[in-house]
């Protein structure tokens, strides 16, 4: 029976060709013999796949605009008879560790015979896969085949690792597989003290902690996962970050099915699911992990809490990602509260809402620790409150990811130094502890131990917001209003340049080249950072080799400097970025530019993922010219695939051909723009905490309202209420 081609939207088509969706409509309306509707509405048609490629073909698209696309595509295109994904994953794998003049003789092979190199490249790794036998392909697998070659080749091996795993949720239907996000995951890992060596995850979803936990050191890695197609995918993503690390997955579910039930680590991290209320309260009623316990059946999460304690070695820490009602909830009242009395709770700590899945919520994370032999003492418990650290763009991208934005949107690195600040100083001497009025503080046993056993940190950490001492909050008033004032007079001159005069009566039509064309004439050179998933050694030092620092994408949206993480970049294949370069952000998706010209700040820092580096010739072309045409809107979104995540294929940016004078107009009027950004920015982010200082003074008692023109004048008020 023939099996049904897969259907595609009009965006869909739009990303495949690598052209807006208006290019789209007009081929539609322009050319009779556009593939016809074979599905959807009037209004939302579908789209035969397999026509849709014949006709692009026809016209010169022979593939899609990009490896991963490309790859996207075959992948939907692939009889449903030879399976999912889970063959392919292997030859992830084995083709990450291939030369890239290897994979591109790969490529090219006739069919039948890129089969059985397929088939011999992913036999020599399948073992290291839980879940896959004996791989098998044929010559009507040669389109994914090249395509997966060839996007390993271009995007490295964790992006196609990425689409096959994507394609296989897609398939197995299944629900809740949300990757924790790579700064979260850093966070969470920096919190395990000392450099722990064998780490578990046992709900180890894509891998994302223990990848964060390889980059700290760890060398032996174990994960669990229910679902088969994260497991997988976990172990290929490790041994891809970690290839010399110890690595065992496996798929099952760990409270019911424990894959590791002999296993003692040195740290457990872990964001295990919520909600669950089928998860084994009855059949494990009598199991002996619950030593502080009995879970209810609504109380899910304090059974991974406790199954993650069981699996520590004395005094070995584990940090868990839950949500805020497993602090509150009644029915885990008897369990929280042994958690304190023995000394296993050490900290938990409030996140702001849109940290991780479901962003509407703001999760909390518990950092726990197995008391040794001889019980715990009763040292204090470590509360800390990051949920009002605001985003890096003030209170509207504040808004916006509380309404379901990404994560990004977050300032990762004000949330990181206040949690890892208090909790280092916490465990440097919880007794001595005095924390932070209103952010941070220690709270001993007896006063946690009470009816509800609350351990919300809002609820304990704002209970002493009335401890600041008055001078040092006026001091800190008068500091933030001072800088507030500056930064005002900076965005009135930055907005004060008025000479933006109009076009005439119709925008100019330019010609224009793509940054590819660029290249290859020699008017800019187009550099980026070997794309993760890359084997190879890590870079080594604080700050990556010699010192230098790593510029992310993240930096560039923020408007911060350079804070990425060398761990996560391999030996020697980091540009350095000198003055003048543009940086662009691989990826789309969240607020922020999209580019940045580099200055003195920049200069001598490491490219980090995901940004792309464009050296312009200064003889031919202004980097402020082409910093500003590169980051328009509709520029990056005709050079973007993807849906949820946009990836930037910077060879297809678009530059008018100007001459040098006019780029220098055009130039100077952008880096205007970008100042008056910038003071925004930062007068934004200054007139908030000046609000936040002066409301939470006059709700504390520290500062008293400003006097009435009555009471200046030595008039009397009213009688104060009764």
């Amino acid at each position: 029976m023939p099996q049904p081609s897969a259907q595609v939207t009009a965006a869909e088509i739009s990303r495949i060709a690598g052209v807006t969706r208006a290019t789209v409509s007009n081929w539609r309306r322009r050319h009779d013999d556009f593939p016809v509707r074979s599905g959807g509405t009037d209004t939302s048609p579908l789209y035969d796949l397999r026509a849709v490629r014949d006709w692009l073909g026809a016209r010169g698209h022979a593939s899609a605009a990009s490896p991963l696309e490309e790859l996207r595509t075959t992948l939907r295109l692939r009889p449903s008879a030879r399976g999912g994904t889970a063959d392919l994953l292997p030859l992830v794998l084995a083709a990450a560790d291939r030369a890239p003049e290897d994979l591109t003789a790969a490529a090219l092979l006739p069919d039948a015979d890129l089969a059985h190199r397929a088939e011999r490249d992913a036999a020599a790794v399948a073992d290291a896969v839980p879940g896959v036998d004996a791989v098998r392909f044929e010559a009507a697998d040669a389109a994914v085949l090249r395509a997966l070659y060839t996007c390993v080749r271009e995007q490295g091996g964790q992006a196609a690792l990425g689409v096959l795993a994507a394609r296989e949720l897609e398939d197995s239907a299944a629900g809740g597989a949300y990757r924790t996000p790579p700064a979260l995951a850093d966070l969470l890992a920096r919190l395990l003290p000392g450099a722990p060596d064998r780490v578990l995850d046992p709900a180890c979803g894509s891998g994302s902690l223990l990848t964060a936990a390889a980059r700290r050191g760890a060398r032996e890695l174990y994960g669990q996962d229910v679902l088969p197609v994260q497991a997988r995918r976990s172990a290929v993503s490790l041994l891809l970050t970690a290839p010399d690390a110890t690595v065992a997955v496996r798929a099952g579910d760990s409270l019911r099915a424990d894959a590791f039930p002999g296993l003692t680590a040195d740290a457990v991290l872990s964001n295990p699911p919520y909600g669950a209320r089928d998860w084994g309260h009855d059949e494990l009623a009598y199991d002996p992990r619950w030593a502080y316990g009995v879970p209810a059946r609504a109380e899910s999460e304090l059974a991974w809490v406790q199954h993650a304690l069981a699996h520590l070695a004395p005094g070995g820490h584990a940090v868990l990602l839950l949500p805020p009602a497993t602090a509150g909830r009644a029915s885990g009242r008897r369990v929280r509260a042994e958690l304190v009395r023995g000394g296993a709770l050490r900290a938990v700590v409030a996140l702001p809402v849109g940290a991780a899945m479901p962003l509407h919520i703001g999760l909390q994370v518990w950092i726990l620790r197995r008391p040794g032999p001889g019980g715990a003492g009763r040292e204090p418990v470590l509360f800390v409150d990051a949920a009002e650290t605001e985003g890096p763009r003030g209170t509207a991208a504040a808004a916006r990811t509380r309404s379901g934005s990404r994560a990004a949107a977050l300032d990762w690195d004000r949330i990181t130094a206040r949690v890892l600040g208090a909790w280092e100083a916490f465990t440097s001497g919880p007794d001595a502890f005095t924390g932070e009025p209103g952010i941070s503080r220690a709270v001993g046993v007896v006063d946690l131990l009470d009816d509800v056993v609350d351990l919300t940190p809002a609820r304990l950490v704002r209970a002493v917001r009335a401890g600041i001492e008055p001078a040092r909050l006026s001091a800190d008033v008068d500091a933030t209003r001072h800088d507030l004032v500056k930064a005002a007079k900076s965005l009135v001159r930055a907005a004060g340049h008025e000479d933006w005069r109009a076009a005439g009566t119709a925008a100019p039509r330019w010609r224009t080249a793509t940054v590819s064309d660029l290249a290859r004439g020699g008017a800019l050179t187009l550099l980026r950072t070997a794309p993760e998933g890359s084997r190879g050694p890590a870079e080594t030092g604080a700050e990556g080799p010699g010192g230098r620092p790593v510029l992310t994408g993240e930096d560039i949206a923020g408007g911060t400097g350079p804070t990425g993480d060398p761990a996560r970049l391999r030996a020697g294949t980091a540009p350095v970025i000198a003055a003048g370069d543009v940086l662009v952000r691989g990826i789309a998706s969240g607020d922020g530019p999209m580019v940045r010209v580099a200055g003195e700040a920049e200069a001598g820092a490491l490219l980090g993922p995901r940004v792309h580096l464009v050296r312009p010739d200064p003889a031919r072309l202004d980097a402020w010219f082409l910093a500003g045409f590169l980051g328009a809107e509709e520029n990056v979104a005709g050079a973007s695939t993807g849906s949820t995540v946009r990836r930037v294929a910077p060879g297809r940016l678009r530059v008018p051909l100007l001459p040098p004078a006019e780029q220098r107009r055009y130039g100077e009027a952008f880096r205007r723009v970008h100042e008056l950004r910038a003071a925004a920015l930062r007068a934004a982010r200054l007139a908030e905490d000046a609000a936040r200082l002066l409301s939470g003074g006059l709700t504390g008692g520290q500062l008293l309202p400003p006097r009435t023109r009555e009471a200046a004048s030595g008039g009397q008020g009213g009688d104060p209420p009764r």
